[in-house]
Formats: structure tokens, C-alpha cells, sequence
């Protein structure tokens, strides 16, 4: 581990320090939403512009995250800076960095009702507008993969290929998102979950109605491009 950046990257040591600071903070929303227990789940974030990334540092609890606790790393999964182990799920971030450059940040959780989707491997049907707005159809299920190396981050990828979704359930594990940003990764996360359990508490009730595809479509662009300030 290295406490400060080597010589090569001094010239970004100010908005190192301001990315660590900000992931940090962006992790305050998965205990605050619920999505994770005890010390499970993380989020990352690019630099823009360079080939480096903030992740959780392996096995930190939420309460006592501070910058600090946030691992940078190149897009290899090599340690650049911090004090700690990172995130076992550091080289699937790093691959999808890798492949994905529109992607700036990312989320893992292990939210019950989305992974409880995801034990089952079957994807979340689009029977909600808030899905049709924020995931642009169905949210996908991605391959079986074990923890420790890139396999997680090939799925994520390969899933997400042909999908709009930024979220993805890897089946038996839990939800992986994508964002242009942390903060974005970070929402589609907490929808992720709220849709996973309102089309639950739907398919208790009877079948839940699937929303055309045309109708999905105009959703999906009026939300992406027409919503908010």
C-alpha cells in the first residue's frame, strides 16, 4: 500500500483527494436506502481523464468510512494509493472501467428484494413506468460468476451489451449498476431495489400488466431527456 501518489501523478493529488472524499460520501446512501448490511456492498468512482479509480476499502464499516477508507486504483486493479485492501470486487470494476468508457461510476449490493430476483436468476419485468424511465425495459440477469478476479466484470459487460438498463443482477450474487457518475450509479441502484420490490408485492396480487414497447420507448426518452431542471 502507498500513502501518497507516485511522482508521475502529483498533478492530480487535489482531485484525488476531492474523488475519495466524494465516494466516500456517496456511500452514505446504500445504509441510508437500506441495500446493504454489516459491511457488504461498495461503490466506485473514475477520475475523468485518467486511468484511476475509488473503491471501498475491503471489510470497512459504513459508519466508520472517511476518505481515507477509499482505495485508488489503476484499470488494472493495482493499488495506486490508500492505506487499505481494496474491495474484493475491484477487478470486475476494473473491467468494466476497462470496456466501458461512458462509465464513471459504480454500485454493488446485495438489496433484498432485487437479490432475491436474482437467486432465482429471472430478470425484473418492465411493468412499472419508473422502469420504463430510469431502465429503458426489463432489468437483465447476468451469468453465475465467482468473486476474486474480472469474471463478474465480463458478465456485467456482456449483459449489458445489448440492454439500456444501468443495473444488472448477477444471479446468486446481487445487483451491480452503472452510471455516468457515481451519484447516478448510486440512483439506479436505489430504484433498482424499490422496483425489485413492487413488482414482487405485484406478482402476489396476480400477474402484473407489461407495459408495450413502443410506450417504453417514449418513457425511456421523455425521462432521459425531457425530465428535470
Amino acid at each position: 500500500m502507498t500513502a501518497t501518489l507516485p511522482g508521475h501523478l502529483d498533478h492530480l493529488t487535489d482531485r484525488v483527494a476531492a474523488l475519495r472524499q466524494e465516494t466516500a460520501a456517496l456511500h452514505a446512501h446504500l445504509p441510508g436506502n437500506g441495500l446493504v448490511v454489516w459491511t457488504a456492498g461498495n461503490v466506485s468512482q473514475r477520475l475523468p481523464g485518467t486511468d484511476l479509480f475509488a473503491i471501498k476499502g475491503s471489510g470497512v464499516p459504513y459508519d466508520d468510512l472517511t476518505a481515507d477508507d477509499m482505495v485508488v486504483c489503476d484499470l488494472d486493479g493495482r493499488v495506486v494509493l490508500g492505506d487499505r485492501a481494496p474491495s474484493s470486487d475491484t477487478d470486475a470494476h476494473a473491467y468494466v472501467y476497462r470496456h466501458r468508457s461512458d462509465v464513471g461510476g459504480q454500485v454493488h449490493t446485495h438489496s433484498t428484494y432485487a437479490t432475491a430476483w436474482a437467486a432465482r436468476g429471472e430478470p425484473i419485468p418492465c411493468v412499472l413506468t419508473m422502469m420504463a424511465d430510469e431502465f429503458g425495459g426489463e432489468i437483465p440477469v447476468g451469468p453465475f460468476a465467482l468473486i476474486g478476479d474480472d469474471s463478474i466484470g465480463r458478465g456485467i459487460v456482456a449483459t449489458l451489451q445489448h440492454s439500456r438498463s444501468p443495473a444488472v443482477l448477477m444471479q446468486n450474487h446481487g445487483v451491480f449498476t452503472v452510471g455516468r457518475t457515481g451519484r447516478a450509479a448510486v440512483k439506479a441502484a436505489v430504484m433498482c431495489e424499490d422496483v425489485a420490490r413492487t413488482v414482487h408485492v405485484a406478482r402476489q396480487l396476480g400477474s402484473p400488466l407489461p407495459i408495450a414497447a413502443d410506450d417504453v420507448d417514449r418513457l425511456f426518452d421523455r425521462y432521459q431527456h425531457a425530465y428535470g431542471q
